[in-house]
């Protein structure tokens, strides 16, 4: 079972800041090596599931373990990684991450 549990809440048809945000959270996921601790999911952002949970009108998003943490823009691959850092309990550094 995965530690942390990343949600991107986007459109199905995918913007350019959407793509980028589904694109940066795989990457930083990838280039952390945390993959079988990370799960990585893409929601729908107008369904009535993530709606309900969320409330999140804005795309894209990105929800960490059930908490949304960024909307309306994509963030950095280094705001990302230090928020990746600060949900797993392992420690990630020196793993080949290029910030």
């Amino acid at each position: 079972m995965p530690e942390v549990v990343i949600e991107v809440l986007v459109p199905e048809s995918l913007c350019p800041r959407c793509s980028a945000a589904l694109y940066i959270v795989n990457e930083v996921v990838y280039r952390l090596g945390v993959r079988g601790s990370v799960e990585v999911v893409k929601k729908d952002i107008n369904s009535d599931d993530v709606l309900d949970k969320y409330g999140v009108l804005i795309s894209p998003a990105i929800a960490v373990n059930g908490e949304v943490k960024f909307q309306g823009r994509v963030p950095s691959e280094k705001e990302l990684e230090k928020l990746l850092r600060s949900f797993l309990s392992r420690d990630v550094q020196g793993q080949g991450f290029k910030a």
